[in-house]
């Protein structure tokens, strides 16, 4: 029995041996005030100390690298939204080519137009995804020579002398301004003059009459003409918007003629009728629809998406009609660029994808830095090029793949190019895909970390105050005698 209790002793002196929290006897402790004001220090510096580590712990930091880009999609989507301020819908072609050899012309899928009013609002559709339609031509046995030896002269040649007076003396006119270098001005002219002859054998009231706009160069410019050949209808020395776009054949353009004056005709009864009942306003206006008079303001809004290779390249904004040759001298390709960016598009998306971009910074958000810009050109013959480099973006935002995604920011350049006097400008936006990648991730602290440092906290600071207070105690400690 003795050697159990020795046995159960000998333990628990063994167990007291290793204790590392000894207890002092309360007897042998003696409280003093420099102690308390030591204790009152001590729990002051650990809340102080505990609320900031509880805050750094809380409290997130973005963290960039740059990795090399190891996304393996072959194509990169790239949205656009521009606004050509002086270039009409028909004329505006979307052009793309690549170091891949891609080089496709007029892309319109995906692609859609909008002319624009004055006021610059989107006034009227004008396609998506639609190819521009061929007009039809006549063909003839004779040559415009032959024509006018066996028959004579019938479309009066114009000058800049003659011009306004010719208009105004016809209260019905129909005038091609053309250029002689131009094939589809040459395909028309003996339609032309056939056509005059058509009219004046029937007996209608219209003068017809062309202007050559290489001769009568500043005749054409105040016109504003900007494609040849263009058929343009003069009303009592007015130009009636828009000009004539269809078939080029002596039996469209006799319909169209016939009726302008049958639309004319019922005008004219109706204003006899309306007689002192109807102000000048109404009158006006009136007479706008009866003549289909639309006026037209030359801008065009072009927007929607390439499917483009990821490799060097561009799309450009160029003048071109299959139907017409462009009049380099007055094409402007001054442009605002509402919207232009790469990859999916960000505005107006997904719930996700509006939670993880709260979470970056600004500068880490440049999707797209041209949105809002205009690039005016102020003289013909010249055009903006933009140079855009172009980085994807990995926004870690989380652990999940819940909170991360992949987008695009690029860097531009833009600088002024000039064309000699036969080219078309073209506005051109050149990319180029960086082979590296940006990765923004959202990095806090460990929750063992944190454990850790308010453990460090607490001992530290009691230790520490611990020392403090031995030593001033030694200090002030009264001395006996």
């Amino acid at each position: 029995m003795s050697n159990n209790i020795n046995g159960g002793g000998g333990r628990r002196n063994m167990m007291s041996s290793v204790d590392f929290y000894r207890r002092v006897p309360k007897d042998l402790t003696e409280a003093t005030a420099l102690g308390a004001l030591m204790s009152v220090c001590a729990m002051g510096v650990m809340a102080i100390l505990f609320l900031s580590e509880t805050m750094a712990f809380a409290r997130t930091s973005m963290l960039t690298s740059i990795t090399l880009d190891e996304n393996t999609q072959p194509q990169l989507r790239l949205n656009f939204n521009i606004t050509m301020m002086d270039l009409h819908c028909d004329y505006v072609s979307v052009d793309v080519w690549d170091a891949l050899g891609t080089n496709r012309q007029n892309v319109t899928k995906n692609v859609e137009k909008w002319q624009l009013d004055t006021d610059g609002r989107r006034r009227i559709f004008s396609g998506r995804n639609r190819e521009t339609r061929e007009v039809k031509h006549d063909e003839h046995d004779e040559t415009l020579e032959e024509m006018h030896e066996a028959e004579g002269v019938h479309a009066v040649e114009l000058t800049e002398e003659n011009f306004d007076t010719w208009i105004k003396e016809n209260e019905m006119a129909f005038v091609d301004l053309f250029a002689p270098w131009c094939v589809w001005c040459q395909r028309l002219a003996p339609t032309w003059e056939k056509f005059a002859q058509e009219v004046r054998k029937a007996g209608m009231p219209v003068a017809v009459g062309k202007v050559d706009c290489v001769a009568q160069a500043s005749l054409c410019r105040k016109q504003r003409i900007m494609a040849f050949p263009t058929l343009r209808w003069y009303h009592s020395g007015e130009a009636v918007s828009p000009d004539y776009k269809m078939d080029r054949t002596v039996h469209a353009l006799f319909g169209f003629a016939k009726r302008k004056l049958d639309m004319d005709a019922k005008f004219k009864e109706w204003d006899k009728r309306a007689q002192g009942t109807e102000d000048d306003a109404t009158r006006a206006q009136k007479r706008q629809l009866y003549q289909q008079n639309r006026p037209e303001h030359p801008g065009c809004q072009v927007s929607g998406f390439l499917m483009v290779n990821r490799v060097p390249g561009n799309f450009h904004i160029e003048a071109k009609s299959k139907n017409h040759n462009l009049n380099a001298a007055m094409t402007n390709l001054t442009h605002t660029v509402n919207h232009l960016s790469f990859g999916d598009p960000i505005e107006g998306t997904s719930r996700k994808t509006k939670r993880i971009l709260k979470q970056v910074p600004e500068e880490h958000q440049q999707f797209s830095p041209m949105d809002g810009t205009m690039y005016l050109t102020s003289q013909f013959h010249q055009a903006y090029h933009h140079y855009i480099k172009v980085v994807s973006t990995h926004l870690n935002m989380g652990a999940s793949a819940a909170n991360s995604m992949v987008t695009y920011q690029f860097l531009e350049q833009s600088q002024i190019v000039y064309y000699d006097d036969q080219n078309v400008p073209e506005a051109r936006f050149s990319y180029d895909l960086s082979p590296m990648s940006v990765v923004v991730q959202k990095e806090g602290r460990k929750w063992y970390d944190y454990l850790t440092s308010l453990c460090a906290i607490i001992g530290g600071t009691f230790t520490t105050l611990g020392l403090i207070d031995a030593t001033l105690y030694k200090l002030f400690k009264p001395k006996k005698l």
